[in-house]
C-alpha cells in the first residue's frame, strides 16, 4: 500500500531574537561544511573564535528589527505553505523542516517513519542550486533517513528556477509594484563564495573560467547558481515584458573577505543614484519567503543606504509568500508526483 508524503524544506531561523537562540543557530549554521568550506580546524576557530563571540548580539538586533508577533517571517510564511499543500492534498502527509534550528530534519524524518510513509517527495525551497542550500539540504536529510533506518522511495523537486509557472508567480506577485512608475527593477540575488560555483562545477574547467561561462551552454550549469540566477532574471523580465536598460542583477549577504558574486547588492545601492536612478524596485527571488535578508537587509538597510545616496522612492518587492499563485505552483507540483505514483 502506498502511503505518500511531502517534506517541505528552507534554510531556518532562531527560535527567538535572544542573543543565546541566535548563537544557537548561528553555531549550527556555520559550522556547516558547505556554507564556511574551511577545513574542520579553521572553520571551528573562525565561527568559535572570530564569529560567535561578536557576530550574536548584531544578529539579535537585525531579528528584532523583522520578528512579528507570530515569529519569524520565514518560519510563519513557511508554515502557511505548509499548510497550504495540506490543504490542497488532504491525502497526503505534509511536514516542514529547516535545514538549521527547529522544527528540526530529524524530528520530520521521525514522525513520516512512525506513520508508515512508504513515498517521499523532498521540496526544497530554493529555486536556485547552492552547495549553502539545495545541496547542503539533501545531504542533511538524506543522511537522516539512513541513520533512522527509514525505508522510504524518495522523489526531489530539482531547481526550479527557469520553471514557467514560478516565474508567472513571480511576476504577478510583483506585478503591483511594476504598474507604478519606477527607474530600475533591480534583481538582488544571495551572494555566494566564488569558490562554491568553481566547486559545484563537475568539470572544475568552465564556472568562471571561460569568457562569459553563464551564457555558454554546458552540463556545469546545473549546478551553477550564478548561471540558474541569470536565467530566472531573463525569465521573467522576458514574461513580465520589462525592456533592457530598466533592469539590472546584484548579490547581496557576503560574509567575509573573500570574492563572493559580483556585482555587490549594497555597492549598487551606492552608485545608482549617482546613475540617475531615483525610483528604485528590489526584488529577491533566490528567496521563497521573506526573512533577515530580505526585511532588514534590502528593506530597511538597503532603503536607507539607497536614500542616503540620493535616491527618492524605494520599494522592497515581497517573496512569494503565501501568494494564491506560488501556492498552486506547489501545490501542482505535488499533485504531478502523485499522479506519478498513481496515488
Amino acid at each position: 500500500m502506498v502511503k505518500p508524503a511531502v517534506l517541505l524544506l528552507n534554510l531556518g531561523s532562531p527560535d527567538s531574537t535572544s542573543v543565546p537562540d541566535v548563537r544557537r543557530y548561528l553555531k549550527e549554521f556555520l559550522l556547516d561544511e558547505r556554507v564556511i568550506d574551511a577545513p574542520a580546524p579553521v572553520r571551528n576557530f573562525v565561527v568559535r573564535g572570530m564569529i560567535l563571540p561578536f557576530r550574536p548580539k548584531r544578529s539579535s538586533a537585525a531579528y528584532a528589527k523583522v520578528w512579528t508577533p507570530e515569529g519569524s517571517p520565514l518560519i510563519v510564511s513557511s508554515q502557511q505553505q505548509r499548510q497550504a499543500v495540506d490543504a490542497g492534498n488532504p491525502e497526503v502527509m505534509v511536514e516542514l523542516a529547516m535545514r538549521y534550528g527547529t522544527p528540526s530534519i530529524p524530528e520530520a524524518i521521525a514522525r513520516l517513519k512512525a506513520a508508515g510513509v512508504t513515498h517521499l517527495f523532498i521540496v526544497p525551497l530554493y529555486p536556485h542550486y547552492a552547495m549553502s542550500s539545495y545541496e547542503t539540504v539533501l545531504v542533511r536529510v538524506t543522511e537522516e533517513i539512513a541513520a533512522q533506518g527509514f525505508a522510504v522511495k524518495t522523489e526531489t523537486l530539482q531547481p526550479f528556477y527557469r520553471d514557467d509557472d514560478y516565474i508567472s508567480a513571480l511576476v504577478e506577485s510583483a506585478r503591483p509594484y511594476l504598474e507604478e512608475p519606477y527607474d530600475l527593477l533591480l534583481f538582488s540575488y544571495h551572494g555566494i563564495p566564488e569558490r562554491h560555483l568553481r566547486k559545484s562545477d563537475p568539470s572544475h574547467a568552465h564556472c568562471l573560467c571561460v569568457p562569459d561561462c553563464c551564457a555558454t551552454p554546458n552540463p556545469a550549469h546545473a549546478t551553477c547558481y550564478r548561471h540558474q540566477c541569470l536565467e530566472t532574471t531573463r525569465a521573467f523580465v522576458e514574461k513580465a515584458g520589462i525592456p533592457e536598460g530598466k533592469f539590472a542583477f546584484s548579490f547581496q549577504s557576503r560574509l567575509g573577505r573573500d570574492p563572493w558574486l559580483k556585482p555587490y547588492t549594497d555597492h549598487m545601492l551606492e552608485e545608482l543614484p549617482g546613475r540617475g536612478v531615483k525610483r528604485l524596485r528590489v526584488i529577491c527571488p533566490a528567496f521563497v519567503s521573506d526573512c533577515l535578508e530580505t526585511l532588514e537587509e534590502i528593506a530597511m538597510e538597503g532603503k536607507e543606504t539607497f536614500l542616503e545616496a540620493g535616491g527618492e522612492d524605494f520599494k522592497q518587492i515581497p517573496c512569494l509568500n503565501n501568494h494564491p499563485a506560488w501556492l498552486r505552483v506547489l501545490n501542482d507540483r505535488v499533485g504531478l508526483w502523485l499522479d506519478s505514483l498513481g496515488a
